[in-house]
């Protein structure tokens, strides 16, 4: 069945009717936190002023139509955002009605961000590694260290290496383990 795509024209006159329902624009203002109370003639006024804005957004959207390669008899969602975009005056449903974009553009951004992301991981596990190895032992693990019979990285005590007859070195991986530990309190939470 086609659909009935004949224009409404605007009034001339005013017949203290309008086309919009006017009892959902009252419910539409009663959700409204900021207004207590409205007369019905102020939500007719509103009513009125709702469909003026919606004929004028609906004129712009046309003449966009008018205005592509390929003019249409119907307006489109790319017409109404074109519409939004061109005037001044209807900038803020730039929100509500965002320009379209492609699906290919969309891909190559997220794949952008992904590979950035990528390198920033790869950044920052290639510091840990290099902490680790200035830390620890050659492959990776820290040295554990012994206090009261319990074991705890990050302890400030005597630490079972190879390298522990020199006791600079030694020295120089306790302040760096005290540095990573929470300003060098020993974690009494088990």
């Amino acid at each position: 069945m086609p659909y009935n795509t004949t224009a409404i024209p605007p009034r001339k006159e005013v017949t203290g009717q309008t086309l919009l329902p006017l009892t959902r624009v009252k419910k539409i203002i009663a959700v409204d936190p900021d207004i207590n109370v409205c007369s019905n003639n102020a939500a007719f006024v509103i009513t009125l002023a709702a469909e003026m804005f919606v004929q004028y957004l609906a004129a712009e959207a046309q003449n966009m139509t008018k205005l592509d390669r390929k003019p249409r008899r119907n307006i489109q969602y790319k017409d109404l955002a074109n519409a939004v975009a061109a005037h001044d005056n209807l900038e803020f449903l730039e929100d509500i009605i965002p320009k379209t974009v492609p699906y290919k553009d969309i891909k190559i951004k997220a794949a952008a961000t992904r590979a950035k992301l990528a390198t920033e991981k790869m950044d920052g596990m290639a510091a840990a590694v290099d902490d680790r190895s200035t830390d620890g032992m050659s492959n990776g693990k820290k040295h554990k260290s012994i206090i009261n019979g319990t074991t705890n990285g990050y302890s400030r005590s005597h630490v079972f290496s190879p390298d522990a007859s020199d006791p600079s070195a030694q020295l120089q991986r306790e302040m760096r383990q005290a540095q990573h530990s929470h300003d060098g309190d020993v974690d009494m939470t088990g």
